[in-house]
């Protein structure tokens, strides 16, 4: 059976898949949507079936992009097989179903109800920084959406605890915003933990969305669960899943 994490503050059909319910095995075990991993591409394709017929749409209206990083938005405005090199996508059309993929990033999921405008974005660190979510809110905005009425959701991210990370990326937090300080604090070892979930949230609120909350789920610490590719480093794992999330309309 899948697994899907919903949220009571997005009125529209979406879901945070976990791993639950799957095809794959080995490292890939359950449900891995991941198209650039090396899991074989018919279960993925399988895996992927099974996530389009729970958002009530077929194959091919699971809009996807290839995920780079980037701060860059499309908008989608049908069914299409066309994956861009982006991190987010916003629509308008009813029977299309907005995905990302993440194994510790933050996947997104936005809502105007009213104005029947979507998005959903993967925010990892360096998209988060360059400004994918305010990108997101722009194309929303653009499409119809009015941002004091977006409503904002991320799902299952790696948590500050299993977030440890260096001197270097501490300073380009500090050179995008000194206050940036306070998302960090120190691990046993000395280095820095990063508070990934709650820079997303500052990030939306300062944004001006009318709401933004994070589930509170830490892919790196419930393996049950989550795939995490912090985890799969640490244990020196060759390939890890990917986790998908979804909206529509």
């Amino acid at each position: 059976m899948l697994e899907i994490i919903t949220s009571s503050a997005l009125p529209v059909r979406h879901g945070f898949f976990t791993r639950k319910g799957g095809a794959s095995s080995g490292v890939f075990a359950g449900l891995n949507c991941g198209t650039g991993s090396s899991d074989q591409t018919e279960i993925v394709a399988i895996n992927r079936a099974r996530v389009a017929e729970a958002m009530g749409v077929d194959a091919g209206a699971l809009a996807a992009v290839h995920q780079v990083h980037s701060a860059d938005v499309v908008t989608v405005v049908g069914p299409t097989a066309d994956r861009p090199r982006a991190d987010a996508l916003v629509t308008a059309a009813p029977g299309v179903a907005l995905s990302v993929l993440t194994a510790d990033c933050q996947p997104v999921l936005l809502a105007d109800p009213q104005a029947r405008v979507i998005g959903a974005a993967h925010a990892g660190w360096r998209g988060a920084l360059d400004g994918v979510l305010e990108a997101t809110l722009d194309a929303m905005e653009a499409a119809g959406a009015r941002r004091d009425r977006i409503r904002a959701v991320i799902g299952p991210s790696i948590s500050q605890p299993a977030y440890e990370v260096g001197q270097e990326f501490f300073d380009a937090f500090l050179a995008e915003d000194r206050d940036n300080h306070r998302f960090f604090t120190h691990s046993p070892a000395g280095r820095y933990l990063f508070d990934l979930p709650s820079y997303g949230l500052h990030r939306l609120r300062s944004a001006g969305v009318g709401h933004a909350e994070w589930t509170g789920h830490c892919t790196y610490r419930d393996s049950e669960r989550f795939f995490s590719y912090r985890r799969t480093t640490h244990a020196g794992e060759a390939d890890y899943g990917r986790l998908i999330s979804a909206i529509r309309l």
